[in-house]
């Protein structure tokens, strides 16, 4: 089975960067223990602090699919879809890497 990246891109609202990283906090001390959970790491742009980046990792699309299913995501989600906390809804984007040029850079 190919790993999954996922990229997520969340424009949190004036003031609520301290509430999402507290939320976030929650969500990746539960995800980090799951068995194919590769990479789960939250970033701050660094011309924009209102605006946050999250790159996982995966190692198959099941295992994607089970941590969407758990606690700490359903806590993260009930975060995201309060009102005035974000600013816009969040995208999402998971994506399989092709590999190309050197191996050893070709992947998250």
């Amino acid at each position: 089975m190919a790993e999954v990246i996922g990229v997520v891109d969340i424009m949190v609202a004036e003031g609520r960067g301290d509430a999402l990283e507290r939320a976030f906090e929650a969500c990746a001390s539960g995800t980090h223990g799951e068995q194919g959970c590769l990479t789960y790491a939250l970033h701050q742009d660094n011309a924009d602090p209102q605006h946050y980046v999250l790159l996982e990792r995966w190692r198959s699309q099941a295992d994607l699919d089970e941590h969407l299913t758990t606690p700490w995501v359903a806590d993260l989600f009930a975060f995201a879809g309060t009102e005035g906390n974000l600013s816009a809804p969040p995208t999402l984007t998971f994506t399989s890497a092709l590999g190309l040029g050197d191996p050893a850079k070709a992947s998250l």
